[in-house]
Protein backbone atom coordinates (compact mmCIF):
# COMPACT_ATOMS: atom_id res chain seq x y z
CA UNK A 1 0.00 0.00 0.00
CA UNK A 2 1.41 3.74 -0.84
CA UNK A 3 1.89 5.80 2.13
CA UNK A 4 2.30 9.68 1.99
CA UNK A 5 4.43 11.08 4.82
CA UNK A 6 2.88 15.15 4.96
CA UNK A 7 4.60 17.61 7.04
CA UNK A 8 2.41 20.43 7.57
CA UNK A 9 -0.84 18.65 6.78
CA UNK A 10 -2.88 20.51 9.60
CA UNK A 11 -1.57 24.36 8.06
CA UNK A 12 -3.69 26.55 6.00
CA UNK A 13 -1.88 24.76 2.48
CA UNK A 14 -1.78 21.79 4.09
CA UNK A 15 -5.49 21.57 4.56
CA UNK A 16 -5.70 22.45 0.84
CA UNK A 17 -3.23 19.34 -0.12
CA UNK A 18 -4.80 16.66 2.52
CA UNK A 19 -8.29 17.41 1.20
CA UNK A 20 -7.82 16.59 -2.21
CA UNK A 21 -5.45 14.10 -1.44
CA UNK A 22 -7.93 12.11 0.69
CA UNK A 23 -11.13 13.08 -1.02
CA UNK A 24 -9.82 12.98 -4.71
CA UNK A 25 -7.22 10.40 -4.59
CA UNK A 26 -7.98 8.40 -1.97
CA UNK A 27 -4.31 8.75 -0.72
CA UNK A 28 -3.15 7.32 2.50
CA UNK A 29 -1.61 9.50 4.69
CA UNK A 30 0.65 9.65 7.45
CA UNK A 31 0.36 12.89 9.47
CA UNK A 32 3.26 14.60 11.19
CA UNK A 33 1.56 15.86 14.38
CA UNK A 34 2.87 18.13 16.92
CA UNK A 35 0.29 16.98 19.39
CA UNK A 36 0.06 15.60 23.34
CA UNK A 37 -2.04 12.98 22.81
CA UNK A 38 -5.19 11.22 20.22
CA UNK A 39 -7.79 13.81 21.13
CA UNK A 40 -5.36 16.80 20.25
CA UNK A 41 -4.16 15.77 17.25
CA UNK A 42 -7.85 15.22 15.66
CA UNK A 43 -8.65 18.33 16.77
CA UNK A 44 -6.04 19.99 14.90
CA UNK A 45 -6.71 18.39 11.64
CA UNK A 46 -10.53 19.24 12.57
CA UNK A 47 -9.48 22.76 12.91
CA UNK A 48 -7.43 23.07 9.66
CA UNK A 49 -9.69 21.27 7.56
CA UNK A 50 -13.45 21.89 8.73
CA UNK A 51 -13.55 24.92 6.46
CA UNK A 52 -13.27 22.37 3.77
CA UNK A 53 -16.42 20.88 5.08
CA UNK A 54 -18.70 23.40 3.22
CA UNK A 55 -19.92 26.76 5.08
CA UNK A 56 -23.32 26.29 5.34
CA UNK A 57 -23.59 22.57 6.69
CA UNK A 58 -24.79 21.72 9.72
CA UNK A 59 -22.31 20.19 12.59
CA UNK A 60 -23.13 16.69 12.12
CA UNK A 61 -22.67 16.69 8.43
CA UNK A 62 -19.56 18.64 8.75
CA UNK A 63 -18.42 15.73 11.54
CA UNK A 64 -19.44 12.82 8.95
CA UNK A 65 -16.93 14.57 6.30
CA UNK A 66 -14.28 14.64 8.87
CA UNK A 67 -14.92 11.05 9.78
CA UNK A 68 -14.66 10.31 5.93
CA UNK A 69 -11.31 12.04 6.01
CA UNK A 70 -9.58 10.24 8.91
CA UNK A 71 -10.09 6.70 7.73
CA UNK A 72 -7.23 7.04 5.48
CA UNK A 73 -5.17 9.27 7.78
CA UNK A 74 -2.97 8.08 10.55
CA UNK A 75 -1.20 10.58 12.66
CA UNK A 76 2.40 10.52 13.89
CA UNK A 77 3.47 12.19 17.31
CA UNK A 78 6.76 14.33 16.31
CA UNK A 79 8.02 17.99 16.01
CA UNK A 80 10.00 19.45 12.78
CA UNK A 81 12.04 21.26 14.66
CA UNK A 82 13.48 18.48 17.21
CA UNK A 83 15.79 15.87 16.29
CA UNK A 84 14.63 12.92 13.88
CA UNK A 85 12.20 14.80 13.86
CA UNK A 86 10.92 14.00 17.55
CA UNK A 87 9.75 10.85 16.51
CA UNK A 88 10.03 7.81 18.92
CA UNK A 89 12.90 4.95 17.26
CA UNK A 90 9.78 2.58 17.20
CA UNK A 91 7.92 4.74 15.07
CA UNK A 92 10.14 5.82 13.04
CA UNK A 93 11.21 2.63 11.98
CA UNK A 94 8.32 1.10 11.08
CA UNK A 95 7.17 4.76 9.10
CA UNK A 96 10.35 4.37 6.93
CA UNK A 97 9.35 0.67 5.96
CA UNK A 98 6.16 1.80 4.83
CA UNK A 99 6.01 5.19 3.27
CA UNK A 100 6.61 5.35 -0.29
CA UNK A 101 6.32 8.69 -0.78
CA UNK A 102 7.27 12.31 1.13
CA UNK A 103 5.23 15.64 0.77
CA UNK A 104 7.15 18.38 2.94
CA UNK A 105 4.76 21.83 3.20
CA UNK A 106 5.64 22.69 6.99
CA UNK A 107 7.36 25.70 6.73
CA UNK A 108 7.84 29.10 9.01
CA UNK A 109 6.56 31.81 7.49
CA UNK A 110 7.75 34.49 9.86
CA UNK A 111 9.38 36.80 7.97
CA UNK A 112 10.62 38.60 10.50
CA UNK A 113 12.29 35.97 12.44
CA UNK A 114 15.74 34.63 11.45
CA UNK A 115 15.65 32.28 14.18
CA UNK A 116 12.03 31.13 13.20
CA UNK A 117 13.14 30.38 9.31
CA UNK A 118 16.13 29.00 10.39
CA UNK A 119 14.96 26.38 12.60
CA UNK A 120 11.80 25.20 10.64
CA UNK A 121 12.53 25.97 6.98
CA UNK A 122 16.56 24.43 7.07
CA UNK A 123 16.62 22.49 10.15
CA UNK A 124 13.61 21.29 9.65
CA UNK A 125 13.63 20.47 5.91
CA UNK A 126 17.20 18.73 7.02
CA UNK A 127 15.12 16.13 9.34
CA UNK A 128 12.98 15.01 6.30
CA UNK A 129 15.69 14.75 4.26
CA UNK A 130 16.97 12.71 6.97
CA UNK A 131 13.98 10.97 6.89
CA UNK A 132 13.55 10.24 2.97
CA UNK A 133 17.05 8.53 3.38
CA UNK A 134 16.52 6.38 6.02
CA UNK A 135 12.91 5.36 3.97
CA UNK A 136 15.36 5.10 1.00
CA UNK A 137 17.76 2.39 3.18
CA UNK A 138 14.69 0.05 3.99
CA UNK A 139 12.98 0.42 1.07
CA UNK A 140 15.50 1.01 -1.75
CA UNK A 141 13.79 3.71 -3.24
CA UNK A 142 11.17 6.90 -1.92
CA UNK A 143 9.25 7.46 -5.22
CA UNK A 144 8.80 10.86 -4.86
CA UNK A 145 10.01 13.64 -2.47
CA UNK A 146 8.05 16.87 -2.93
CA UNK A 147 9.11 20.40 -1.59
CA UNK A 148 6.57 23.59 -1.22
CA UNK A 149 8.54 25.92 -1.51
CA UNK A 150 8.00 29.73 -2.73
CA UNK A 151 8.16 32.09 -5.46
CA UNK A 152 10.33 34.04 -2.65
CA UNK A 153 13.02 32.43 -3.60
CA UNK A 154 13.80 34.43 -6.80
CA UNK A 155 15.08 37.35 -4.55
CA UNK A 156 14.75 41.28 -5.13
CA UNK A 157 13.35 41.86 -8.58
CA UNK A 158 11.51 44.97 -10.62
CA UNK A 159 9.07 44.19 -13.49
CA UNK A 160 9.84 40.89 -14.56
CA UNK A 161 8.10 37.37 -15.70
CA UNK A 162 10.36 34.91 -13.76
CA UNK A 163 10.79 31.23 -15.60
CA UNK A 164 11.03 28.31 -13.19
CA UNK A 165 14.56 27.14 -14.22
CA UNK A 166 15.93 30.69 -14.04
CA UNK A 167 14.00 31.59 -10.56
CA UNK A 168 17.07 31.28 -7.97
CA UNK A 169 20.28 33.65 -8.58
CA UNK A 170 22.72 33.11 -6.21
CA UNK A 171 23.87 36.54 -6.72
CA UNK A 172 20.49 38.34 -5.82
CA UNK A 173 19.82 39.37 -2.53
CA UNK A 174 16.76 38.19 -0.94
CA UNK A 175 14.04 40.09 0.80
CA UNK A 176 13.63 38.45 3.84
CA UNK A 177 14.61 35.54 5.98
CA UNK A 178 11.52 33.53 4.98
CA UNK A 179 13.01 33.65 0.89
CA UNK A 180 16.65 33.29 1.97
CA UNK A 181 16.30 29.78 4.22
CA UNK A 182 13.64 28.56 2.02
CA UNK A 183 15.87 29.53 -1.35
CA UNK A 184 18.80 27.02 0.70
CA UNK A 185 16.37 24.94 1.96
CA UNK A 186 15.46 23.92 -2.07
CA UNK A 187 19.50 23.51 -2.65
CA UNK A 188 19.85 21.02 0.33
CA UNK A 189 17.13 18.69 -0.98
CA UNK A 190 18.77 18.91 -4.21
CA UNK A 191 22.40 18.22 -2.86
CA UNK A 192 21.02 15.36 -0.41
CA UNK A 193 19.05 13.13 -2.53
CA UNK A 194 20.24 13.65 -5.94
CA UNK A 195 18.87 9.69 -7.19
CA UNK A 196 15.68 10.33 -5.99
CA UNK A 197 12.65 11.90 -7.76
CA UNK A 198 12.46 15.43 -6.48
CA UNK A 199 9.47 18.10 -7.59
CA UNK A 200 9.56 21.57 -5.94
CA UNK A 201 6.28 23.69 -6.54
CA UNK A 202 6.61 27.19 -5.73
CA UNK A 203 3.18 28.75 -4.86
CA UNK A 204 3.05 32.83 -5.40
CA UNK A 205 0.91 35.26 -2.67
CA UNK A 206 -1.59 32.82 -1.76
CA UNK A 207 -4.65 34.71 -0.71
CA UNK A 208 -8.21 33.39 -0.81
CA UNK A 209 -10.28 30.76 -2.12
CA UNK A 210 -12.06 31.48 -5.45
CA UNK A 211 -15.14 28.93 -4.25
CA UNK A 212 -16.20 30.57 -1.22
CA UNK A 213 -14.76 33.76 0.80
CA UNK A 214 -13.63 31.59 4.08
CA UNK A 215 -10.23 31.71 4.92
CA UNK A 216 -8.27 30.69 8.07
CA UNK A 217 -4.85 32.65 6.83
CA UNK A 218 -5.47 36.48 7.62
CA UNK A 219 -1.67 37.94 7.43
CA UNK A 220 -1.56 38.92 3.91
CA UNK A 221 -5.36 39.16 3.68
CA UNK A 222 -5.14 42.54 6.21
CA UNK A 223 -2.64 44.16 4.59
CA UNK A 224 -5.14 43.93 1.23
CA UNK A 225 -7.76 44.65 3.30
CA UNK A 226 -5.89 48.04 4.77
CA UNK A 227 -4.47 48.91 1.66
CA UNK A 228 -8.47 48.77 0.02
CA UNK A 229 -9.32 51.34 2.31
CA UNK A 230 -6.99 54.12 1.53
CA UNK A 231 -8.09 56.62 -0.38
CA UNK A 232 -4.27 56.90 -2.19
CA UNK A 233 -1.74 53.97 -2.80
CA UNK A 234 1.79 55.34 -3.25
CA UNK A 235 2.24 52.41 -5.80
CA UNK A 236 1.67 52.24 -9.97
CA UNK A 237 -1.78 51.37 -10.57
CA UNK A 238 -0.08 49.07 -13.30
CA UNK A 239 1.81 47.45 -11.27
CA UNK A 240 0.95 43.61 -11.16
CA UNK A 241 0.55 41.24 -8.24
CA UNK A 242 0.92 37.69 -8.68
CA UNK A 243 -1.72 36.73 -6.52
CA UNK A 244 -3.05 33.16 -6.73
CA UNK A 245 -6.38 31.10 -5.29
CA UNK A 246 -5.76 28.45 -2.30
CA UNK A 247 -8.12 25.95 -3.98
CA UNK A 248 -5.72 25.86 -7.56
CA UNK A 249 -2.55 25.83 -5.57
CA UNK A 250 -4.11 22.89 -2.84
CA UNK A 251 -5.35 20.87 -6.08
CA UNK A 252 -1.73 21.63 -8.05
CA UNK A 253 -0.03 20.38 -4.72
CA UNK A 254 -1.77 17.21 -4.48
CA UNK A 255 -2.28 16.53 -8.10
CA UNK A 256 1.48 16.96 -9.07
CA UNK A 257 2.75 15.25 -6.00
CA UNK A 258 0.79 11.56 -6.77
CA UNK A 259 1.45 12.17 -10.74
CA UNK A 260 4.21 9.87 -11.95
CA UNK A 261 5.29 11.53 -15.08
CA UNK A 262 5.33 15.08 -14.55
CA UNK A 263 7.13 17.34 -17.07
CA UNK A 264 9.13 19.25 -15.01
CA UNK A 265 11.12 18.80 -11.88
CA UNK A 266 9.93 22.89 -10.77
CA UNK A 267 6.62 24.20 -11.54
CA UNK A 268 5.29 27.93 -10.25
CA UNK A 269 1.62 27.91 -8.83
CA UNK A 270 0.67 31.47 -9.69
CA UNK A 271 -1.53 33.42 -11.45
CA UNK A 272 1.42 33.87 -13.81
CA UNK A 273 0.81 36.58 -17.09
CA UNK A 274 -2.70 36.39 -16.20
CA UNK A 275 -1.64 38.39 -12.82
CA UNK A 276 -4.68 41.56 -12.31
CA UNK A 277 -2.98 45.18 -11.54
CA UNK A 278 -3.13 46.78 -8.31
CA UNK A 279 -5.48 49.40 -10.80
CA UNK A 280 -7.39 46.33 -11.76
CA UNK A 281 -7.96 44.67 -8.56
CA UNK A 282 -9.66 47.90 -7.32
CA UNK A 283 -11.64 48.34 -10.11
CA UNK A 284 -12.95 44.68 -8.91
CA UNK A 285 -13.81 46.02 -5.28
CA UNK A 286 -15.53 49.43 -7.21
CA UNK A 287 -18.09 47.40 -8.91
CA UNK A 288 -18.46 45.10 -5.86
CA UNK A 289 -19.25 48.52 -3.35
CA UNK A 290 -19.78 51.31 -5.83
CA UNK A 291 -20.25 53.88 -3.02
CA UNK A 292 -16.41 53.28 -2.92
CA UNK A 293 -14.06 56.61 -4.29
CA UNK A 294 -12.05 54.92 -6.60
CA UNK A 295 -8.14 54.87 -5.32
CA UNK A 296 -5.37 57.62 -6.56
CA UNK A 297 -2.25 55.88 -7.46
CA UNK A 298 1.12 58.31 -6.48
CA UNK A 299 3.69 55.94 -7.24
CA UNK A 300 5.82 59.28 -6.39
CA UNK A 301 4.53 58.79 -2.83
CA UNK A 302 6.03 55.06 -2.22
CA UNK A 303 9.14 56.25 -0.35
CA UNK A 304 7.32 58.42 2.28
CA UNK A 305 4.82 55.13 2.68
CA UNK A 306 7.72 52.91 3.69
CA UNK A 307 8.93 55.31 6.24
CA UNK A 308 5.85 55.72 7.45
CA UNK A 309 5.16 51.67 7.88
CA UNK A 310 8.51 51.41 9.43
CA UNK A 311 7.39 53.76 12.23
CA UNK A 312 4.56 52.27 12.36
CA UNK A 313 6.09 48.74 13.08
CA UNK A 314 8.31 49.84 16.04
CA UNK A 315 5.13 51.21 17.80
CA UNK A 316 3.60 49.68 20.59
CA UNK A 317 1.42 46.52 20.16
CA UNK A 318 -1.59 47.50 19.39
CA UNK A 319 -3.55 47.87 15.67
CA UNK A 320 -1.09 49.99 14.12
CA UNK A 321 1.88 48.43 15.11
CA UNK A 322 0.57 44.87 13.71
CA UNK A 323 -0.49 47.00 10.71
CA UNK A 324 2.98 48.55 9.97
CA UNK A 325 4.39 45.01 10.97
CA UNK A 326 2.22 43.47 8.10
CA UNK A 327 3.16 46.01 5.28
CA UNK A 328 6.49 45.90 6.35
CA UNK A 329 6.98 42.44 5.60
CA UNK A 330 4.84 42.17 2.91
CA UNK A 331 5.44 45.53 0.60
CA UNK A 332 8.01 44.52 -1.35
CA UNK A 333 5.99 41.83 -2.72
CA UNK A 334 3.18 44.29 -3.51
CA UNK A 335 5.32 46.67 -5.44
CA UNK A 336 7.85 44.85 -7.38
CA UNK A 337 5.34 44.14 -10.50
CA UNK A 338 6.98 40.81 -10.60
CA UNK A 339 4.65 37.31 -12.23
CA UNK A 340 5.92 34.14 -12.45
CA UNK A 341 5.17 32.00 -15.06
CA UNK A 342 2.80 29.14 -14.97
CA UNK A 343 2.67 27.63 -18.09
CA UNK A 344 4.05 24.39 -16.58
CA UNK A 345 1.28 23.73 -14.06
CA UNK A 346 -1.34 25.40 -16.29
CA UNK A 347 -0.61 22.64 -18.80
CA UNK A 348 -0.21 19.82 -16.55
CA UNK A 349 -3.56 20.19 -14.63
CA UNK A 350 -5.33 21.46 -17.43
CA UNK A 351 -6.43 24.21 -15.59
CA UNK A 352 -5.88 27.75 -14.84
CA UNK A 353 -6.41 30.17 -11.90
CA UNK A 354 -9.72 32.30 -11.00
CA UNK A 355 -8.56 35.60 -11.28
CA UNK A 356 -8.62 37.69 -8.13
CA UNK A 357 -10.83 39.76 -9.34
CA UNK A 358 -13.37 37.66 -9.31
CA UNK A 359 -13.09 36.88 -5.75
CA UNK A 360 -11.87 39.80 -3.65
CA UNK A 361 -14.49 41.54 -2.71
CA UNK A 362 -16.51 38.51 -1.51
CA UNK A 363 -13.04 38.07 0.31
CA UNK A 364 -12.75 41.33 2.00
CA UNK A 365 -16.79 41.77 2.98
CA UNK A 366 -16.17 38.09 4.84
CA UNK A 367 -12.96 39.09 6.64
CA UNK A 368 -14.09 42.31 7.73
CA UNK A 369 -17.54 40.72 8.90
CA UNK A 370 -15.49 38.41 10.79
CA UNK A 371 -12.80 41.02 11.98
CA UNK A 372 -9.53 38.78 10.50
CA UNK A 373 -10.89 35.36 12.93
CA UNK A 374 -12.09 32.84 11.28
CA UNK A 375 -15.19 31.25 13.36
CA UNK A 376 -13.90 27.68 14.18
CA UNK A 377 -16.28 25.27 15.42
CA UNK A 378 -15.30 23.46 18.47
CA UNK A 379 -14.18 19.50 17.70
CA UNK A 380 -17.97 17.64 18.14
CA UNK A 381 -17.83 15.37 20.92
CA UNK A 382 -18.65 12.51 18.54
CA UNK A 383 -14.73 13.18 17.04
CA UNK A 384 -13.41 13.37 20.37
CA UNK A 385 -14.42 9.36 20.97
CA UNK A 386 -13.06 8.30 17.88
CA UNK A 387 -9.93 5.76 18.23
CA UNK A 388 -7.44 6.53 15.73
CA UNK A 389 -8.15 5.04 12.24
CA UNK A 390 -4.97 2.88 12.37
CA UNK A 391 -2.78 2.21 15.44
CA UNK A 392 0.59 0.52 13.64
CA UNK A 393 2.23 3.95 13.09
CA UNK A 394 1.71 5.96 15.94
CA UNK A 395 3.38 6.66 19.51
CA UNK A 396 -0.40 6.02 20.85
CA UNK A 397 -1.36 2.90 21.86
Amino acid sequence: MSLVFVTGGTGYLGSYAVTRLVLHHDAKLALLVRAKNKKDAIAKLWNGLQMHAGAHESAASKAEWFERVLENVTFVSGDLTAPHLGMDPRVRSELAERTSSILHIAASLNRRSEKACLNANLRGTLSVVGFARDVIAKRGRLERFTDVSTVAVCGRRFREVVQEDLAIDWERSDYDPYARTKKFAEHMVEELLPDTDRLVVRPSIVMGDSRFPQTTQFDMVRSFCALADMPVLPMSGAARLDIVNADFVGRAIADLHLKRDTKHRIYHLSSGTGSKSAEAIGTALLSKYPSRRPPRFVPQASRAFEATVNRMANLPKGTLSLYGALLKVFWPYIVFDTVFDNTRVCEELGETPVPFTEYCGELYRWSREVKFAYPFVPLPERLAKLAAPSQEITTWA
